[in-house]
């Protein structure tokens, strides 16, 4: 279970748990990455091109939306990861 007071639906529970997982996904795509910031309270502000910020817990990240392909590579899951577990959010 998250350290976070937020309900999570199945599909979000599972995209934090392969956040987490080892080895590193590729496979992860970053509209379901968005829906669990969001679900844990997660403000999302787009900023050019492709950059995405995001405020969880005060704690800030930018993360840049794959692009032409919808599957976040493992460098940016990587980086949510930290991300996640800098702002108190673990599976």
């Amino acid at each position: 279970m998250p350290t976070t007071l937020h309900k999570l639906n199945s599909k979000q529970n599972k995209t934090l748990e392969a956040i987490f997982k080892n080895p590193v996904s590729a496979s992860i795509v970053w509209t379901e990455v968005e829906r669990l910031l969001q679900a844990l309270g997660g403000q999302i502000q787009l900023g050019g091109g492709s950059r995405v910020s995001v405020l969880l817990n005060n704690t800030v990240a930018t993360f840049h939306k794959p692009h032409p392909r919808k599957e976040t590579d493992k460098g940016a899951v990587v980086a949510v990861r930290k991300f996640l577990k800098n702002a108190g959010i673990q599976p």
